[in-house]
């Protein structure tokens, strides 16, 4: 009997245990009924309850969704773009600093983005005036600047396994370059498109690092309400607020798991219908 697989499959348990087990804990105590976090005092949904009625959560909860849809939104544009000029504009003049510039954030450190992006807006502040106060503005640029790099990334892995000989045909029976790219290009990496969107959101929303150095009074987030009451103590409340963090989190893989693999289905299915067609 090979003993190794064994022992990597036990190792690999092991490892998907620590990182799984306190969440799965973490979720079921959101429904404990003790005020206690670790004590188990019955089954109660109270904790979800409570927190429709605090109004500090919902103010947090709008001001995150609202910044994680303009950053998610306008990083995505911007990914793409970066994307189809590192994928199809060849070699250029910059070319290897714009690709460093792009992929910078990823590798670093997000304290270093952080203190980095304070400092540029307190510069700002001082030589133009704006902006006044750190709060919505000043974290939807950081969370643009930093989730745009794995769009980027995502896109221009979809590109480099796409198949030009459409797009020479498509121009070859007289389309112009940009209804090639809306009407081709665009469509079919939408898919990639969609799945950046989404990962782009889910950073945004459960950002902490970055949020906490471009933020100001009057714009907390929820990930930093629940930072701030952690410190105080881990109450059931705190419990069921990271629940639906990770649920809505858990949902946008999932659906994004789903587009990806229904896109890839359909584009193998019109490849053997091309292939019998031609065929």
């Amino acid at each position: 009997m090979n003993r190794r697989p064994v022992f990597l499959l036990t190792v690999l348990g092991f490892g998907f245990a620590f990182f799984y087990v306190p969440i799965l804990s973490m979720i079921v105590y959101s429904f404990n009924a003790s005020r206690l976090a670790t004590v188990w005092g019955g089954f109660s949904t109270k904790w979800y309850m409570s927190l429709w009625s605090n109004t500090q959560v919902i103010d947090a909860l709008i001001l995150s969704l609202k910044i994680a849809l303009v950053s998610a939104s306008i990083a995505t544009i911007l990914g793409t773009m970066a994307a189809i000029a590192l994928v199809r504009m060849g070699k250029f003049r910059g070319r290897t600093l714009f690709s460093g510039l792009t992929t910078a954030p990823l590798i670093m450190p997000e304290v270093i983005t952080g203190v980095s992006s304070l400092i540029f807006f307190l510069l700002l502040a001082q030589w133009i005036g704006w902006p006044s106060q750190r709060g919505f503005t000043t974290i939807t640029l950081a969370h643009i600047t930093f989730s745009m790099v794995f769009v980027t990334t995502i896109v221009q892995a979809r590109l480099l396994q796409f198949d030009r000989t459409i797009e020479e045909a498509a121009m070859d029976l007289g389309s112009k370059p940009w209804q090639v790219l809306f009407d081709i290009t665009l469509p079919v990496i939408s898919p990639a498109i969609l799945s950046g969107w989404l990962l782009a959101f889910t950073i945004s929303l459960d950002d902490v690092v970055i949020t906490s150095f471009t933020t100001g009074p009057g714009s907390t987030t929820l990930p930093l309400l629940i930072w701030s009451k952690v410190k105080l103590g881990v109450t059931p409340d705190i419990n069921a607020l990271a629940t639906l963090m990770v649920v809505t989190v858990g949902l946008c893989v999932v659906i994004a798991g789903i587009v990806m693999n229904r896109a890839e289905a359909r584009r193998l299915a019109d490849e053997r219908l091309a292939f019998r067609a031609n065929g």
